[in-house]
C-alpha cells in the first residue's frame, strides 16, 4: 500500500518567514524544520500600503514583479536600495529597499522551492504572438498556473485553475470575477502532464519577443491543494477539506466582482481563529478585522460570513500548502492547532 504522502516535512518545500527590516543589506534565515533554498520569494510589507513583490531564481535576483499591479518587471540594480540579492541555502538576502527592508518595519515573505516532488515548476518563454505549448517538469497535470508578461506594462496576471477550466481565467492583480470565454488565453486546451498551452493573448502567450514567466502547480497529497468550495453565508462557515494541516491559504471568489484574493498563514497568526489577512491584489496593509478562519488538522474552517470568503451559494477557488500532512509516510497523524 502506498504511503499517504511523499512529503513528511513540508518546510523542505514551503515556509513563511516574518521579519523586521534592517534598512541595509541583510540575510534573513528561514526557521522551518528543514533548510530551504527558495526559488520563489513573495514579499509584503505588513503594516503599510506597499506593493507585493515577487522574485524567482529563473528570472534571477533583483528582478521583481508585483502581484497587485499589471506593471512589467522592475530591475532593482545593485545600489544601496537593492531588492533581493541572493537566494540563500536557507533563506534570502535583501538590500536596503524601503518596500522590503526598511528599518524596524514588519514584513512577511512566502518561500517556495521549485521541485517536481512538491508539484511546483517555474517556466519561462519568449512570446511570438501565437499559441504555444510550454513544457513543464511536474510529470502530472497542472491544477493552477499563474502567468505574467514581464516585458509589457499593462499586462494583467492571468491564472488558469482546473475548477474554472480552459475557457476562463481569473486575474491575480484584480478583484474581478472569472473572465472568459477567450480562446486566446489558454487556446481552449487543458494542460497535460508535460505541457500547458497558452494562446495568442499578450497576457498569457505574449507578443513577439515578450519575456514571459509562469508559476505552475499541481496537487500533492498531504502537502498542497488547489481546490474549490461553496460558501454558506454563516459565521459557522464552510469547512474546506485539504487532507493536511495548513500553513498557508489563499482564497478568491470567482462569481462576483470586487472580491479580493485573501491570504492567511500560520506565522502571522499563531492561534485560531486566524484574522490577520493580506490581499494579493492590493497594496493594503494587513487587516485584523472579522474575516477569520481556523486551521485544523485536515483543513480550514471558515469563521466569517464575509462575501469575500463565504457568501451563501457563492463559488470560491483556493490554494493551500501544508504545515503537516494529516498522516506521515510512517502512519503518524498530525494534531489540530
Amino acid at each position: 500500500m502506498a504511503a499517504y504522502t511523499t512529503i513528511d516535512d513540508p518546510t523542505a518545500y514551503f515556509q513563511t518567514k516574518t521579519y523586521t527590516g534592517t534598512g541595509s543589506s541583510n540575510a534573513f534565515t528561514l526557521d522551518g524544520n528543514s533548510n530551504l533554498q527558495p526559488d520563489w520569494v513573495w514579499i509584503k510589507h505588513r503594516a503599510e500600503a506597499h506593493n507585493h513583490y515577487l522574485y524567482d531564481s529563473v528570472r534571477g535576483v533583483q528582478l521583481k514583479v508585483s502581484s497587485n499591479t499589471n506593471a512589467g518587471e522592475i530591475n532593482m540594480g545593485s545600489g544601496s536600495d537593492a531588492g533581493l540579492t541572493a537566494f540563500g541555502s536557507n533563506g534570502f538576502t535583501i538590500g536596503g529597499d524601503t518596500d522590503e527592508n526598511a528599518s524596524s518595519e514588519s514584513y512577511v515573505a512566502w518561500n517556495w522551492k521549485e521541485s517536481a516532488t512538491a508539484g511546483f515548476d517555474i517556466c519561462s518563454w519568449t512570446g511570438n504572438g501565437s499559441a504555444q505549448n510550454i513544457s513543464h517538469n511536474l510529470s502530472k497535470v497542472p491544477t493552477m498556473i499563474i502567468v505574467k508578461n514581464r516585458t509589457d506594462s499593462g499586462a494583467d496576471w492571468y491564472c488558469y485553475n482546473v475548477h474554472i477550466g480552459n475557457t476562463h481565467s481569473i486575474l491575480l492583480n484584480t478583484s474581478g470575477a472569472k473572465v472568459g470565454a477567450y480562446s486566446d488565453n489558454w487556446n481552449d486546451t487543458t494542460p497535460t502532464s508535460s505541457v500547458f498551452t497558452v494562446g495568442s493573448s499578450n497576457s498569457t502567450g505574449g507578443s513577439s519577443s515578450d519575456n514571459m514567466i509562469a508559476y505552475v502547480f499541481t496537487d500533492i497529497q498531504g502537502y498542497s491543494k488547489f481546490g474549490s468550495y461553496i460558501g454558506n453565508g454563516s459565521t459557522n462557515g464552510t469547512y474546506v477539506h485539504l487532507g493536511f494541516k495548513p500553513s498557508f491559504f489563499m482564497a478568491k471568489r470567482i462569481d462576483a466582482s470586487d472580491m479580493p484574493w485573501v491570504m492567511i498563514d500560520n506565522k502571522r497568526n499563531s492561534f485560531n481563529p486566524l484574522s490577520n489577512t493580506l490581499l494579493a491584489n492590493s497594496n493594503e496593509a494587513a487587516n485584523t478585522g472579522t474575516d477569520r478562519a481556523d486551521f485544523l488538522s485536515q483543513g480550514v474552517k471558515i469563521r466569517t460570513n464575509s462575501t469575500a470568503w463565504n457568501a451563501s451559494g457563492a463559488s470560491f477557488i483556493f490554494m493551500a500548502f501544508a504545515e503537516n500532512p494529516f498522516v506521515t509516510s510512517s502512519g503518524v497523524p498530525a494534531c489540530a492547532r
